[in-house]
């Protein structure tokens, strides 16, 4: 067994995991590797070869997790190959969207309740997913900030100031250069 063995088999770990959810499971390889690879920054070519997939596939992945926060990409000085990243506090930026969206979603099904009427039979279809996304706001409400540091209340998910979290790359992906 080589040295990256058991981290590809964690990565695919990750993949099937976030997998349950809808995740591509291409796009939960991205995620596990750039979560251990060594650099921590990697060009697709890089990603492409460390996973097993095609550079076609692999660039409408980095699209989608780079559009969800999860990544964060920048270039270097004199070179055309763009570098990802895990974006700096990602989980915790898209835990945020997400918890967000409860909220979003209770007001559309207010308005579900209010389109169809209170005692029609479609409400009570309505008000089950209210219900349960009522108790998924309170819970988080109730529950104590993930960074309890008062010195930086809202951590920021850019890093150096040529990285780019939650952008595209210019251009197309597979015009990397590579070695």
């Amino acid at each position: 067994m080589t040295e990256q063995e058991p981290l590809l088999e964690w990565v695919e770990r990750v993949a099937m995991y976030l997998a349950r959810d809808g995740v591509p499971p291409i796009a939960g390889r991205v995620l596990g590797w750039l979560m251990v690879c060594d650099p921590p920054e990697q060009s697709a070519g890089q990603i492409s070869a460390a996973i097993g997939a095609s550079r076609a596939s692999l660039t409408s992945n980095l699209r989608l997790l780079t559009g969800m926060g999860f990544l964060a990409w920048r270039t270097r000085p004199g070179e055309r190959t763009v570098y990802y990243r895990m974006a700096e506090d990602a989980w915790a930026v898209v835990a945020r969207q997400q918890i967000a969206g409860i909220t979003s979603f209770l007001d559309i099904t207010r308005d579900g309740l209010d389109l169809v009427g209170p005692d029609d039979g479609r409400a009570a279809r309505i008000r089950q997913a209210h219900t349960t996304f009522e108790w998924m706001a309170g819970v988080f409400k109730g529950a104590p900030p993930l960074h309890p540091d008062p010195a930086n209340p809202n951590p920021t998910n850019a890093g150096p100031d040529n990285d780019h979290a939650g952008d595209e790359p210019a251009g197309d992906l597979d015009d990397e250069e590579t070695p």
